[in-house]
């Protein structure tokens, strides 16, 4: 499918306000204000996506809830990267029947990128049909004339065409936090991983022009907005495509140059693509953290090579070990697959290695999970399950004892973090994050949600530290 960039005219956009406003009149009709439930699954992006669904919902007159037989519209955006991701999905919407017998009128919406597919279309086309409506990625900036078309001509709507994919400016967005921001800088994807369906169901790759991710981050800098994390499924690639080209590194520069007191991140970024540019842009840029989420896949340059990830083992360590040259704070995490169609037990020992090797402070691990009509999918794949499970807990003891190690290096240290949240549990109640993203339990009052501060470490486990303001 040949790339071609695609915004949205902004007659279209006035288009889907006017669909907007007809909706919040349909819905000022009923004796309450109606209630949307949003419910989502997978990456960063998807949660971008939701919030912005979420702004369209609130600017038709909707209110919020988590319960989906309070709900009068329920959204489930969805993630196709796993297998076991859709069928999670596939039985949270067959237990969306039950609301829909309680409140006929309710109506239920599957997106993101499970929906694009057109298998699990027609799945949902023929044995889900208490689901109204179901649009990819690509349609989100229609959501409002799909849902009017739902509403008025009471029948089903799909709207999975193949697109090349777009960018709609000026939708409106509910950030769940005034701590936290998602700023999507490109959408789509060019790289074609074996694995992976991230191409064929959210298109090519197309970056957002430079003026306009800067004054969104602008904006979100002056309304006190204390981490804000650039999304791309490969940010790295960003302004290839832009009539005046600027990449990635030119672009975090632009950005540190925007006053206040706010911390970078993004993600995700391809290894064949991230270079001493980059690293050297990260190591000068004040506002940036020292934070690199790497995702190598593979410790085996065959597998690699049979992947499509464009690069070996070597070059995979000599960028690491750049990287940490030029930022020796860096905080460096990463994906592995364990059990890649033809893998052999040694390929799969080289990827225990390489992990003993770089040291990763966290890795984020899956078994292959096949997924239907990506070139993996049909190579031959004999080894069993329960061995791959076998190599599996092997990578995993291993980082386990690497991360204990690292998070043990941190007590008696005291560390800047940004108090994020609140984290449910009674003894440490509040969440915080340092600059390279690692997770601190603390003892103290919501009031400092929001704040910087200095945190003495005290404990640690192998997935998080503990500290004391």
């Amino acid at each position: 499918m040949e790339r071609t960039q695609v915004v949205i005219p902004a007659g279209e956009m006035d288009r889907q306000r006017e669909f907007t406003a007809r909706l919040a009149a349909l819905h000022q009709q009923r004796e309450r204000r109606p209630l949307a439930m949003v419910e989502t699954y997978g990456c960063q992006q998807n949660v971008a996506d939701s919030q912005r669904i979420m702004g369209m919902l609130r600017e038709m007159g909707c209110g919020f809830t988590r319960d989906p037989f309070q709900a009068d519209v329920i959204v489930i955006n969805t993630c196709a990267i796993r297998e076991n991701a859709e069928k999670k999905v596939f039985g949270v919407v067959g237990q969306l029947v039950h609301a829909k017998e309680k409140n006929p009128s309710l109506t239920i919406c599957l997106c993101g990128c499970m929906a694009q597919q057109e298998v699990v279309a027609e799945k949902i086309r023929a044995s889900y049909r208490h689901v109204d409506l179901i649009f990819g990625p690509q349609a989100l900036w229609r959501f409002p004339e799909l849902l009017y078309e739902v509403y008025t001509r009471h029948k089903r709507v799909f709207s999975i065409a193949d697109e090349h994919g777009s960018i709609a400016e000026g939708l409106p967005v509910v950030r769940e936090s005034r701590v936290r921001a998602w700023v999507s800088i490109m959408y789509g994807c060019n790289n074609f991983c074996s694995y992976c369906i991230v191409p064929y169901v959210r298109g090519r790759e197309r970056s957002r022009e430079p003026a306009d991710i800067l004054a969104e981050i602008r904006q979100l800098a002056e309304d006190g907005c204390r981490e804000i994390t650039l999304l791309g499924q490969n940010v790295n690639s960003y302004g290839k495509d832009l009539d005046n080209p600027m990449d990635f590194a030119a672009l975090l520069e632009e950005i540190d140059k925007i006053p206040g007191d706010y911390l970078i991140r993004f993600m995700t970024s391809h290894p064949k693509d991230a270079g001493e540019r980059l690293f050297d842009a990260m190591a000068r840029c004040t506002h940036v953290a020292k934070q690199l989420h790497l995702p190598v896949q593979s410790g085996s340059s065959r597998v690699l090579k049979a992947m499509n990830r464009g690069y070996t083992r070597e070059q995979y360590l000599e960028k690491v070990r750049y990287a940490r040259s030029v930022m020796p704070e860096l905080v460096l995490t990463s994906d592995i697959i364990i059990g890649f169609p033809g893998e052999t037990e040694a390929e799969a020992m080289e990827t225990v290695s390489l992990i003993k090797e770089v040291r990763y402070d966290a890795l984020f691990t899956f078994i292959y999970s096949p997924r239907p009509g990506t070139p993996a999918a049909r190579m031959p794949d004999p080894v069993s399950r329960a061995e791959k499970q076998v190599w599996f807990d092997k990578l995993l003891d291993a980082q386990n004892q690497i991360s204990g190690g690292l998070h043990r290096a941190y007590i008696g240290k005291t560390v800047r973090v940004l108090v994020d949240g609140e984290s449910g549990d009674a003894e440490w109640p509040l969440s915080s994050r340092t600059n390279g993203g690692r997770l601190v339990h603390l003892k103290g009052d919501p009031g400092w949600i929001g704040q910087y501060a200095d945190v003495r470490i005290t404990d640690s486990n192998t997935w998080a530290l503990f500290g004391e303001i």
